[in-house]
Formats: structure tokens, sequence, C-alpha cells
């Protein structure tokens, strides 16, 4: 009669995804509140507010991630102008689905910032993981 055999540990991937997507919380949070705020209160473009709010929340990724995500001893000279490659690019995938679906779709502007988050997330973190940290 064979062994049975444990099952396989999950991937390193999912615990450290898990805690990227915990630290993007916080910084989608700071995006989501500057989004609000800038249509809200002071009556902008749905695109540019999205953008600023983008810009606030990398700003805050990155320190999240630098140290607790992916614990990186890559110092910031190295990270840091990586980092804002990819979140600029990630910041043009975000404008760029956003105005897509406000366009196409129509639908609320937080519904298109909750697409645009999503896209946003998948490819930031292969980014990341793969070439700044």
């Amino acid at each position: 009669m064979p062994a049975l055999e444990p099952p396989p540990l999950p991937s390193p991937m999912v615990p450290q995804f898990l805690r990227y997507a915990g630290a993007g919380a916080i910084g989608t949070a700071l995006h989501y509140a500057v989004l609000i705020g800038l249509v809200q209160l002071a009556r902008f473009d749905a695109v540019v507010a999205s953008t600023a709010g983008a810009v606030a929340g990398a700003l805050v990724n990155y320190a999240l991630n630098h140290r607790y995500t992916f614990a990186s001893e890559r110092p910031h000279g190295h990270a840091l102008p990586r980092f804002t490659l990819v979140a600029v690019g990630g910041i043009a995938l975000n404008a760029l689905v956003m105005a897509a679906v406000l366009s196409l779709a129509g639908p609320h502007y937080l519904v298109a910032q909750l697409i645009a988050t999503a896209a946003v997330l998948g490819a930031g973190y292969l980014a990341n993981r793969a070439w700044t940290f």
C-alpha cells in the first residue's frame, strides 16, 4: 500500500501576493479618498482625480512594499527608480482603463475605478516582484 503524501505547500507567491494586496489596500484607500474628495468637493474630472489619487497611493505603496511585502535589501537608489517606472506604468494603465470604461460603458466613476484597480493590482505585483524588489 503506497504511503500517503502530505498535500503540497502553497506557493511562496501566495502569501507574498496577499501581503502585496494588503499593502495595496492601504495605498488604494488613500487613492480613493483623494479621488472622491477631488471629484465630489473640488469637481475635478474623474480621470484627473484618479491619477492624482494613484500618485498619492503609489508613494505609500513603495514604502510598504519595500519593507513589508518584499523585505527588500536593495537600496532605495536601486529600487525606487524601478518602482517609479512600474508605478508610472500602473498610473497610465489606471488612467487608460478609467477613460475606456467611462467612455464605453459609462458607469459611475467608482465602478470604473474598481475595474481599473483590479487591472493594476495584478500587473503591478508581477512587475514589482520580478524587477523592482
